[in-house]
């Protein structure tokens, strides 16, 4: 790493979660946004493309051809950022670990250990299952130490740690039965990236609001393998995505069933033990449902949980800011661990 700010870069910054992730790292107090690159827009400065940074993004930092080769032979760079599809970013990882730098995957490629599973919700074969294999899973409230190590982050998709962050600790303390759950999730629509589809026109989603992806939406795998890992048992779930008039925020609702004994105190008690001291999650007092509203242009995630007597079951309600917590911005929080930077630094 350099002597001065650790150098970094982004891959693929046009979408949503790119320009997210090129404000927070061009703001970061600790980190120097040194490339973003980009085919189309080479030589572009890149507040040309992107006005609304001006006066944070230095005029002079322009977009740079996407070249896996290139950056992985630029000395200067210390940790890339990959915001790109599935299939397409696993070509820029094998050139930078190969390169040595840390990256960190925003997109589906490398967040399944399985690759049968892969192929099996991405209709299509891994495009390397060799660098699947030495990546690591992180959801830094929940993913235990020694994901360090890894040469490639795998950084979680947003409705998986709406589900995933709030569940994990129950399953691992034994407070659910790990059957019968239902996870109900309503995503704004920029978690459909920019694109240019009828179905997200303005006059399409305005006051609209519809499931889609029913019954295997493909983050259903990611979900299922980590709260298997969490229990120590399969479990498998049902998960019902729905697309909501707003721009951005999911809002997950989750029925669960109690495991013998477990009472609501009991839940909020493993909760504090677990995330209690976690500066990115928020408990909430059991009855007060988080809003996205709330956590809209942060990094937190809220939850809280209520018991139902009649059928047995704690519904638990979660939400954050898809394109923070559920992306760049829990990259950028893994990226402070990663190089031994404070957690919170150039975050809300």
């Amino acid at each position: 790493m350099n002597s001065m700010k650790p150098q970094a870069a982004i891959v693929g910054a046009s979408g949503y979660s790119g320009e997210e992730l090129v404000r927070l790292l061009a703001g970061h107090p600790l980190v120097q946004l040194a490339a973003v690159t980009s085919r189309s827009l080479a030589g572009t400065p890149v507040v040309e493309h992107m006005p609304k940074f001006r006066g944070l993004v230095s005029p002079e930092l322009k977009f740079t051809a996407s070249d896996p080769a290139a950056l992985a032979a630029d000395d200067s760079l210390d940790i890339v950022f990959l915001a790109l599809p599935h299939g397409v970013a696993a070509e820029y990882a094998e050139a930078l670990v190969a390169g040595g730098k840390k990256v960190i995957d925003l997109s589906a490629d490398f967040r399944l250990g399985s690759a049968k599973l892969y192929e099996e919700y991405y209709g299509k074969a891994h495009p390397n299952t060799d660098l699947l294999e030495k990546a690591a899973y992180v959801i830094p409230e929940i993913t235990p130490d020694g994901w360090q190590s890894a040469p490639l982050i795998a950084s979680p998709g947003c409705y998986p740690t709406s589900i995933i962050t709030p569940l994990a600790p129950l399953l691992k303390a034994g407070i659910l039965t790990g059957k019968g759950i239902v996870a109900n999730a309503l995503s704004g629509v920029s978690g459909a990236g920019k694109k240019v589809d009828e179905a997200y026109l303005f006059a399409e989603r305005a006051e609209s609001a519809k499931a889609y992806g029913l019954p295997k939406h493909r983050h259903l795998s990611e979900i299922e393998e980590q709260l298997s890992t969490a229990q120590g048992d399969t479990v498998v779930i049902n998960f019902n995505p729905h697309l909501a008039p707003m721009r951005r925020g999911i809002a997950s609702t989750i029925v669960a069933p109690a495991a013998e004994g477990a009472t609501i105190e009991t839940l909020y008690q493993c909760w504090q033990e677990a995330l209690g001291n976690k500066p990115f999650v928020g408990i909430l007092k059991s009855g007060k449902t988080p809003d996205t509203a709330h956590v809209t242009g942060t990094n937190r995630i809220d939850m809280s949980a209520v018991y139902d007597i009649r059928t047995g079951n704690f519904v638990i309600t979660s939400a954050e800011d898809n394109l923070l917590k559920g992306a760049s911005g829990q990259a950028v929080q893994i990226m402070n661990l990663w190089l031994g930077l404070p957690e919170t630094a150039g975050l809300l």
